[in-house]
């Protein structure tokens, strides 16, 4: 056979492709343990104003202003605590 066998170039021209297209090995992110943190974060504040809103809404339309906006602030932390601790 020849230096210029066609076999041989299409052999050489498939392994440079295969080559080109690997998968490099990941590198980790150094920001996925912050983004995690804030995650938690949002958790816990939107719980405890989603418990804000309904005990406010709720004491304006039963006339008792400071007792369930209280009460449901703090069931809100309680869940935002909780769904955080599922998290981890």
């Amino acid at each position: 056979m020849s230096d210029n066998d066609p076999l041989r170039d299409l052999g050489q021209r498939i392994q440079s492709a295969k080559q080109s297209y690997e998968v490099e090995p990941k590198v980790e992110d150094h920001h996925s343990g912050l983004q995690h943190a804030w995650r938690m974060v949002i958790e816990l504040v939107s719980g405890m104003a989603i418990g804000f809103g309904l005990g406010y809404g709720l004491d304006v339309l039963f006339g008792t202003l400071p007792i369930l906006m209280i009460v449901f602030t703090l069931l809100g932390f309680v869940a935002g605590v909780r769904t955080m601790y599922k998290s981890i």
